[in-house]
């Protein structure tokens, strides 16, 4: 077991303390003041107190540090200083809809030397609060859940595997792309899951209960700890044309180390057809 660093320490603290909140919230679905922000995008009390909570955590560890949060936004802090990048609950419809499969995701991302801007993702953590599982993630340290060893899923054949992703809906997204995307995967592996929580999609790729992950149009709070989960155990992230970015967001496919080359071959093809 690898020992645990005061940073992600921290984080866990302050992900554990806002997801007591949400579990506390999940019991109390029908009491919740929901609003709308957009097409779909529903915004809680429970998920505004969560980021609250984080936000207060984080800062008295942290307090040089910025923030990007799902929906406070960028908070700036010291730009020679690690930011982190918060979705306090990443299932927000899951979550209102009574369907225990949601969870909080917090990354610390480093910025470049050169000040031109934010580089690599070098710590991350998903906690689900209903099931109590924290994956975490270092670079270079390896991922983990709880105190054991993460590995990507050893199989190496389509026809075994099981593929992640986030279908468009209410306008949002390219549902033709998806489609395309979905008949050149669908005949070729053993099936397709959209449970509707990016974050614990990639962080199961990590966990090895999917070989691989497809979605486009996120964001970085959605992606950023769970693409550091996946390539710490052993697998690769890229977007749509093969480049494996610090955070994929507004395309990312994940994979194992052995299907993620055939993965995006397929992909490659059907996004250009």
């Amino acid at each position: 077991m690898a020992a645990i660093s005061g940073l992600i320490r921290v984080i866990e603290k302050a992900a554990r303390k806002a997801g007591q909140r949400l579990r506390r919230d999940f019991g109390e679905i029908e009491h919740l003041q929901v609003s709308r922000k957009g097409p779909a995008d529903f915004v809680s009390k429970a998920d505004l107190a969560a980021e609250r909570t984080i936000w207060d955590e984080l800062k008295v560890a942290r307090p040089d540090w910025g923030f990007l949060f799902e929906e406070a936004g960028e908070i700036e802090g010291d730009p020679t200083k690690p930011r982190f990048i918060v979705d306090p609950l990443d299932g927000t419809s899951n979550f209102l809809h009574g369907i225990p499969h949601f969870a909080v995701s917090i990354a610390v991302q480093e910025p470049r030397l050169d000040g031109s801007g934010w580089g690599d993702v070098v710590a991350g953590l998903i906690y689900q609060p209903i099931t109590d599982e924290s994956f975490w993630a270092e670079k270079s340290r390896g991922a983990w859940l709880h105190d054991r060893r993460l590995r990507v899923s050893a199989r190496r054949h389509l026809d075994e595997s099981l593929i992640a992703t986030g279908i468009p809906f209410s306008g949002r997204g390219d549902m033709g792309q998806w489609t395309r995307i979905y008949h050149a995967f669908g005949p070729q592996i053993a099936g397709i899951r959209r449970l509707g929580s990016a974050a614990l999609d990639l962080a199961w790729v990590a966990a090895g209960r999917y070989e691989g992950f497809w979605e486009a149009d996120l964001n970085p709070w959605d992606t950023a700890a769970g693409c550091l989960l996946v390539r710490e155990a052993g697998g690769f992230v890229s977007d749509w044309r093969g480049r494996s970015l610090p955070i994929c967001d507004a395309e990312v496919l994940a994979g194992n180390d052995s299907l993620h080359s055939r993965l995006h071959k397929i992909l490659a093809g059907a996004v250009k057809d």
